[in-house]
């Protein structure tokens, strides 16, 4: 008895059941350690951000140590904007600038006023999110960061002429993050900077001069917010699937062998062989790649028609819940001709005995919405 197509079909259909059951995506949250995860690379317009904050610096320079705590404190605004590529890694740009105060002399004599502006690019690393599983929800998340930069210090006109001065710049810092809303953070963050030692124009043979500043702020998301969890396929359930699949048809092979008649047995019941084939290629949602889990299919849809000669339809399907009507209608030809394409190239079967077809969202083969995101491949009568 010929089971080899019925029993490889229901099989299949089972592996698609299964997977849709068991597979939910995890969008915003892991459950494993960020690190060991895999996320869906986000679009270029997602996960953008800008931020605004303002606070207090203070100049590491010569002499500076002389002056009060209260005399060397700055006002500090802050402007950043950048982009998380995935839940604990981010590119960010900054700008610093305002009042440096730098003292010179004993006691000390002289306090300058000096006009700078800063700019640096930062890696910013999520500990929380890179160590523990990521949450979009989190409350409190920390964040070290470094980066390299450029800062001015424009020239100044007071009784003590000082000339403009540059130097390159080496930054670092800790931010952290309390969640207000989805789209809105506020922050806290303190950092440092290295300059050059005649940045203040006062040398005193010290290696370098530094900024530190603490400030806090808000900062807004753009652009989608979160991220999505990649899910690996099984692959040791597929395989034992595959496994049992092999099975039956080594199984079929052996049955095929039987004598046509037997002298200890009963007569033969005629059987009649309708050489008809229904078989099916699952897709996920808005999706017309072939996933690995479905060549089985493709591979006994072609054994079936080199065997018997016999030409096939492949006709497209998309489900109803999902895209317009002719997004769809679009969705299902591309699904039709990949898999067309992969009987011909990869099975060896003649483009001639290939009729492709395509019906969208306007015909529905099953009654479960997400089976409709289909391929059948039938024999064409």
């Amino acid at each position: 008895m010929k089971t080899k197509v019925f029993l490889l079909s229901l099989l299949s259909a089972f592996v698609f059941s299964l997977g849709a059951q068991e597979f939910q995506p995890m969008v915003g949250f892991s459950k494993e350690a960020g690190y060991k995860t895999n996320f869906k690379k986000n679009k270029a317009g997602d996960n953008w951000f800008i931020s605004i904050a303002g606070g207090a610096s203070m100049l590491l320079g010569d002499q500076n140590s002389e002056a009060s705590f209260g005399s060397r404190l700055n006002f500090a605004p802050q402007f950043s904007f950048g982009k998380w590529f995935n839940p604990y890694l981010a590119f960010r740009a900054q700008l610093n600038g305002g009042v440096l105060h730098g003292f010179e002399g004993v006691g000390p004599e002289y306090m300058q006023h000096n006009k700078y502006m800063a700019a640096h690019v930062d890696l910013l690393w999520d500990v929380t999110n890179f160590w523990a599983p990521y949450n979009e929800k989190k409350v409190f998340r920390l964040i070290p960061w470094v980066g390299f930069g450029y800062a001015q210090r424009f020239k100044t006109d007071e009784a003590v002429e000082r000339a403009r001065t540059e130097s390159p710049t080496l930054n670092a810092g800790i931010l952290t993050a309390f969640r207000l809303s989805k789209r809105v953070d506020l922050n806290v963050e303190v950092q440092g900077s290295l300059l050059n030692e005649q940045f203040n124009r006062v040398s005193m043979n010290h290696l370098t001069d530094g900024i530190v500043q603490l400030s806090a702020g808000l900062t807004f998301k753009l652009g989608k917010t979160d991220f999505e969890v990649l899910e690996p396929m099984d692959y040791a359930l597929l395989n034992d699937l595959n496994g049992q699949i092999n099975k039956l048809r080594a199984e079929n092979d052996e049955l095929s062998k039987r004598p046509v008649s037997c002298p200890e047995c009963a007569p033969a019941v005629t059987e009649v062989v309708n050489n008809y084939v229904d078989n099916v290629v699952y897709f996920r949602l808005n999706s017309s790649k072939i996933d690995k889990n479905q060549q089985i299919n493709i591979f006994n849809t072609a054994q079936f028609v080199k065997e018997n000669n016999a030409p096939i339809k492949v006709i497209g399907y998309a489900d109803k819940k999902t895209g317009t009507s002719n997004y769809n209608m679009g969705l299902s030809e591309k699904r039709a001709r990949a898999v067309a394409k992969e009987l011909i190239d990869k099975y060896g079967v003649s483009s001639d005995q290939i009729t492709i077809e395509w019906k969208g969202s306007d015909e529905q083969p099953y009654d479960e919405n997400n089976w409709n995101r289909v391929v059948i491949m039938r024999a064409a009568k």
